[in-house]
C-alpha cells in the first residue's frame, strides 16, 4: 500500500515538472516575442522621426541626409505604408509583391494594418499631415505561434517518453511472469516424473485398487497443469478447431468439481463453431474464470456459460450470481498481483488475459458487474 502511494506521488511529481517545463518554455517565448515587437515599434518611431525631419528641414546637411537615408534603407522587414489625410498613397515599403503597383489594394492593406497598430500621424505646419501605417514583420508574425508549437512538441516528447518507459516496464513484467510460469512447470515436472514411475509400479502390485486409478487421474491433471505453464512465454500452436468440443470437455470436467449447491449450466449453439485455438491454454482460461466465479459465490448460486456468435466474433460469457465488484476492483482485476482474495496471488486473470490477447488475438473483459448481484466475464475471439 505504501509503495502504491509513493508511486502515485512520483507520477504527480513528474507530471507537475512536465507542466512547469512546458509553461516555462511558452512564457519565455512569449516574453521574447513581446520584446521583439516593442523593438520593432521603436524602429518605426525612429523611421517616422527621420521622415518628418527630411520633409520639414528645407536644406538639411549632407550628413543629416545620409543619416535619414541610412535609417530608411535599414528597414528591410517591417511593412510600412504612408498615406496623406485624403488616404492617397505617398510611399510604401516591404509589402507583398502581388499588390505592388495597385494603390487601392495598398490603401486597403493600410486600413487592415490599423487594426493591429494605430497609425502614427506626421503633423506639418502646412496642415498636409501624413499617416504612417505599419505592422509586424513576417518573422515576428511567424514567431507568434512558436511558443505553442514548441510547447506542443515538448509535451508530445514527454508523452512519448512516458509511453515508451511504460511499454518497457510492461514487457519486463511479461518476461518475469513468463519466466515464473516456465520455472513452475520445470519444478512440477521433476517430482511428476517420479510419481508417474511409482504409479506404474503400484498398478503392477494392485491393478484393481480404486485409489491407484484416482491417483493416476490426479497425475494426469498435474501433467496438464505443467504443460499449461510451460506454454506461457512461447508461441503456442493454434491447431485445434472445434471450439464447441473444447468448451464442452472443459465444462464436463469442471461440473464434477464445483459444489452441488451451484447450478452450473452451459449454453452452446446447435452447430459447430470453428476457431483456431490452443485447447490446453483455452481450457485454462475457462477454468480460471469458473474458479473465480465459484469463489465469488462462496460455493452457492447460479453459474452460466454462454457461447454465441456476434458479427465476425465468437463470444464466451461466464456469468455468476456472486458478490460482484466495485469499479475500482473491476479496473484492476486483470493486473498482475492484484487479488480480492486474502490467499490469492493475483496471477490467474492476468495470465488468462495474456493467453487470450497475445496468443489468440482476442480480448477478455468484465462486461457487467454489480455489488451483490454478480459478474459477467466476456471473452472475444475472431471467427475463423
Amino acid at each position: 500500500m505504501r509503495k502504491s502511494i509513493f508511486a502515485r506521488l512520483n507520477n504527480w511529481i513528474i507530471f507537475s515538472l512536465m507542466t512547469i517545463v512546458v509553461l516555462t518554455v511558452v512564457i519565455a517565448s512569449t516574453i521574447l516575442i513581446n520584446f521583439l515587437r516593442k523593438e520593432e515599434i521603436k524602429r518605426v518611431d525612429i523611421l517616422v522621426s527621420a521622415i518628418k525631419f527630411q520633409q520639414e528641414v528645407t536644406t538639411p546637411s549632407l550628413e543629416a541626409q545620409a543619416l535619414v537615408l541610412q535609417i530608411y534603407s535599414s528597414n528591410t522587414t517591417i511593412p510600412v505604408i504612408i498615406l496623406d489625410k485624403d488616404d492617397q498613397l505617398i510611399e510604401h515599403k516591404n509589402i507583398a509583391q502581388d499588390i505592388e503597383g495597385k494603390p487601392k489594394e495598398i490603401v486597403a492593406l493600410a486600413k487592415k494594418m490599423a487594426k493591429n497598430y494605430p497609425p502614427i500621424e506626421l503633423k506639418f505646419s502646412n496642415q498636409n499631415n501624413q499617416f504612417v501605417y505599419y505592422d509586424n514583420s513576417k518573422l515576428l508574425n511567424n514567431l507568434r505561434y512558436s511558443p505553442y508549437i514548441l510547447g506542443f512538441f515538448i509535451l508530445c516528447y514527454f508523452l512519448f517518453s512516458f509511453w515508451f518507459l511504460r511499454t518497457i516496464k510492461k514487457t519486463d513484467e511479461g518476461y518475469l511472469w513468463a519466466g515464473l510460469a516456465k520455472e513452475t512447470a520445470h519444478q512440477i515436472g521433476t517430482p511428476l516424473s517420479s510419481m508417474i514411475g511409482w504409479i506404474e509400479i503400484m498398478k503392477l502390485d494392485m491393478p484393481d485398487y480404486e485409489g491407484v486409478s484416482e491417483i493416476e487421474k490426479d497425475i494426469e491433471r498435474l501433467r496438464t497443469i505443467s504443460e499449461r505453464f510451460s506454454k506461457i512465454g512461447s508461441v503456442p500452436e493454434l491447431n485445434d478447431m472445434n471450439f464447441n468440443k473444447t468448451i464442452q470437455e472443459n465444462y464436463d470436467y469442471l461440473k464434477t468439481r464445483v459444489s452441488r449447491k451451484i447450478n452450473f449450466s452451459l449454453h452452446l449453439p446447435t452447430y459447430n463453431i470453428l476457431v483456431p485455438h490452443n485447447k490446453i491454454l483455452m481450457s485454462w482460461v475457462i477454468e480460471n474464470l469458473v474458479k473465480n466465479a465459484v469463489d465469488a459465490m462462496k460455493g452457492e448460486g447460479t453459474l452460466q456459460m454462454f457461447v454465441f456468435e456476434r458479427n465476425k466474433n465468437i463470444l464466451i460469457e461466464v456469468k455468476d450470481t456472486g458478490s460482484g465488484m466495485t469499479k475500482q476492483q473491476a479496473g484492476n482485476a486483470f493486473k498482475p498481483g492484484y487479488s480480492t482474495k486474502k490467499r490469492g496471488w493475483g496471477l490467474g486473470l492476468s495470465l488468462a488475459k495474456r493467453v487470450v490477447k497475445e496468443y489468440h488475438n482476442g480480448d477478455i473483459k468484465i462486461s457487467q458487474t454489480e455489488i451483490g448481484k454478480g459478474t459477467t466475464f466476456r471473452i472475444i475471439i475472431k471467427k475463423a
